[in-house]
């Protein structure tokens, strides 16, 4: 049965008994139909002196076109936990339109291991992403109009780095002239567009506290720079406030649940190649006040969302992870063995072998931050036993461990191994967790112990441009910052065709980002684009409504 047939005979409870297992009074729940809702800021406030759970993070290896399966095994070592007979809950990013229409299709798990409700959450869920595109907008417009109406502020419009966002791949707004037309309708600049989800909005709204700090975080946004140089903020357009309006209750976490009627909570969703990857710090709080075992996940490989987790997440909101889970597939070991997708169906146990110098690069790195890690191999049935065995052999000549899991088609049944093995770590207590890299570091040896100490860059090339530019931000007081890389998913290099554990390469830096909102420093590196493309055939020429009024194609 696909996915989206055994998500839409999934047997749902009403969200207010979901919440009931959390202990969430229906009076604190903003209902959105029947089977998801907002949980108030009033009752997360309460939830202050409560005692943290254990937080798990869910990363993998680097993402392959064979798939890995991170979202299916968070959702199902969630209801595992549960089925053991502990009080769980899952924390997960909402989907971007972008990947649903172009070519990676929805983010609620799989087979036996999902979110619902599953087509909603793929769409338009509770407004939160149109929320986030709308209050980003708000501070464009209101910008512009600042330099239409005598540009008090005396901004330099050649210096305007500000953005606009739109929660779709298109290229064709990568880069653009506006206020073209005549003198009613400005002055023309060159401008252009992100994806919502890597807004500085989008990254703030996940990382802020509650309203007051959010409020605080978006009037530190960076619009622009005068001819001095100094910086023009979007308080000093008088935005913060309007802004926090529209943001009001796309800050409250969104409740739902999973096929077996666990409390997961889905809210925020920077992408964590050209952003941070990681829920909001408001959703995975209030989870830890509420279940003793919380399980997230942080986007794309472990290189890329598990190292934003760590060294952006954990250090802006004081969390410490408990254990880590590192995905990994049979499948996905043969092609970084070197194996194309059309005979993976074939048994190769010298691929896998050959392959898992991906999965090792991963536990090392890992292994950096002080936490345990244990591999959840993601079971296909076209894998074999002896494709199995080497990466469990590989896993523990790591001083790891593989455990097979079988959620997709057993959900919880087929966590319960990796369940246990992730209590008795946690019960063990022997994370130290610490970032990778201290907050006093000069930004560019960030960047560089980033590249050599996680992807084994030999050097990071940047021009004197970028090199001043970092300088001038630590004579501002941004150097404490820490540094979010922008790279491809599918390589510890900037080309993505590099798979395995690549070594002898350099790492380029294309452009720097201050977002004194969120909080760091973005670096562009190769030619990773913040406002995707559509693929030749994207997903949307198959989504379609059927003769039954459903959705076919989205998943």
């Amino acid at each position: 049965m696909s996915d989206i047939k055994i998500a839409r005979a999934a047997n749902k409870k009403p969200i207010q008994e979901i919440g009931g297992k959390l202990g969430i009074p229906t009076e604190h729940l903003l209902p959105f139909g029947h089977d998801k809702a907002k949980v108030s800021e009033e009752f997360i406030k309460s939830l202050s002196r409560n005692k943290d759970g254990n937080l798990i993070l869910v990363t993998a290896i680097n993402p392959t076109p064979a798939g890995e399966g991170k979202t299916t095994t968070t959702v199902g070592l969630g209801d595992g936990l549960n089925a053991i007979g502990k009080k769980a809950a899952v924390c997960i990013r909402e989907a971007s339109l972008g990947p649903c229409f172009g070519m990676k299709g929805g983010a609620a798990g799989g087979g036996y291991a999902q979110v619902v409700p599953m087509e909603e959450m793929n769409l338009h869920f509770t407004g939160d992403f149109h929320a986030i595109t709308s209050a980003h907008n708000l501070l464009a417009a209101m910008l512009d109009n600042h330099i239409y109406w005598g540009n008090a502020l005396e901004i330099d419009i050649r210096r305007v780095v500000y953005r606009r966002v739109l929660d779709m791949n298109d290229r064709a707004l990568r880069q653009i002239v506006c206020n073209l037309g005549g003198v009613a309708n400005g002055f023309p600049r060159e401008a252009g567009f992100d994806i919502t989800v890597a807004s500085e909005v989008m990254a703030i709204l996940c990382l802020a506290s509650d309203l007051a700090d959010l409020e605080k975080r978006l009037g530190d946004i960076i619009v622009a720079y005068r001819r001095d140089r100094t910086p023009v903020y979007a308080r000093d357009i008088k935005a913060d406030g309007a802004m926090t309006v529209l943001l009001q209750q796309a800050m409250q976490p969104n409740l739902v649940q999973t096929l077996e009627n666990n409390p997961a909570f889905v809210h925020g969703g920077p992408f964590a190649n050209i952003a941070h990857g990681c829920n909001s710090v408001v959703a995975t709080r209030t989870a830890l006040k509420l279940a003793d075992y919380v399980v997230t996940e942080a986007g794309f490989g472990a290189d890329l969302g598990a190292e934003k987790f760590m060294n952006i997440k954990c250090r802006k909101a004081g969390l410490s992870p408990k254990a880590v889970v590192l995905v990994a597939t049979v499948r996905a070991m043969k092609m970084n063995g070197g194996i194309s997708k059309a005979d993976l169906n074939n048994e190769n146990v010298g691929a896998v072998d050959k392959g898992c110098a991906n999965l090792g690069r991963h536990i090392e790195n890992l292994k950096q931050f002080g936490v345990p890690v244990v591999v959840a191999v993601n079971h296909f049935v076209t894998d074999t036993d002896a494709e199995v065995e080497t990466i469990r052999a590989y896993a523990t000549s790591q001083g790891s461990e593989a455990i097979l899991c079988q959620h997709w088609a057993k959900g919880s049944e087929g966590t319960k191994d990796l369940a246990n093995r992730v209590v008795q770590i946690v019960e063990e207590d022997s994370a130290q967790f610490a970032p990778l890299y201290p907050d006093d570091m000069p930004l560019f040896e960030k960047i560089e112990t980033i590249a050599k100490k996680i992807y084994r860059a030999d050097a990071v090339l940047a021009d004197e441009k970028i090199l001043d530019q970092l300088k001038q931000w630590e004579i501002q007081g941004y150097g404490n910052l820490p540094v979010c890389m922008a790279k491809t998913q599918y390589s510890f290099t900037t080309d993505p065709a590099r798979r395995g554990a690549p070594t002898g390469f350099n790492l380029p830096i294309r452009e720097v980002r201050l977002a004194a909102g969120a909080g760091f420093i973005v670096v562009i590196c190769g030619e990773i684009m913040t406002m995707p493309g559509l693929p030749r055939a994207p997903s949307a020429e198959a989504i379609c409504i059927n003769e039954d009024g459903l959705i076919d194609g989205l998943f």
